[in-house]
């Protein structure tokens, strides 16, 4: 199934920045317009096999932001963009990844990359598993916290909120998608996603 399934993705992830590539440009300029710095936002991500690489994103906060707070976002997060609000609202920061899926270090579904600091958090066995496919762009722990932010933004300890309640959850979901992967299920969770993507802009 990998095969098929690396196949699969470069297919629709190249096709996909060559249709978006306009899109891409205009996000670009909104970016560079709205606050200094790079369009792109780059960080360390753990990926197949243990492996780190640097995921590709457009940029939705300040320049530093992770000098200036956590690794995760919380609520209506100070150091969010306007334009930055904006692309988080519709998922349309995560596009930039589709260059990860071409060069193969992600792919379009699979357990969501975390970065390393996390990942040290998963019990050995689960990561020894989790790890032995790539990382995706969307996955059901997307699906089921695409309100994380808000989630966060309520608790009183964040950082303990996302590790002991959030995170466990995330590693079941990826420990189950490893277990019952195929293209069915990846074809299903694409549509997922489209959906609530589509909802939440009506919202």
């Amino acid at each position: 199934m990998w095969i098929g399934k690396r196949a699969f993705d470069f297919t629709i992830a190249l096709i996909g920045l060559l249709f978006l590539s306009p899109l891409f440009v205009l996000i670009s300029f909104w970016v560079k317009i709205d606050s200094s710095g790079p369009v792109f936002f780059r960080q360390d991500r753990v990926g197949l096999g243990l492996v780190p690489f640097r995921i590709h994103k457009f940029r939705t906060m300040v320049v530093n932001a992770e000098d200036k707070g956590m690794q995760i976002t919380v609520g209506a997060d100070s150091r969010i963009t306007r334009s930055g609000s904006f692309l988080r609202r519709y998922k349309l920061d995560e596009l930039p990844q589709l260059i990860d899926v071409v060069v193969g270090t992600m792919s379009l579904v699979g357990p969501r990359p975390e970065v390393p600091h996390y990942v040290s958090r998963y019990p050995p066995s689960d990561r020894e598993k989790i790890f032995k496919v790539r990382p995706g762009i969307t996955d059901w722990a997307s699906i089921r916290f695409k309100d994380e932010n808000d989630i966060l933004g309520s608790a009183c300890d964040p950082e303990r909120t996302y590790v002991e309640e959030i995170l466990p959850i995330k590693i079941r979901y990826a420990k189950e998608y490893v277990d019952s992967s195929s293209c069915l299920t990846d074809l299903h969770i694409i549509l997922s996603t489209l959906r609530e993507i589509a909802r939440n802009s009506t919202t």
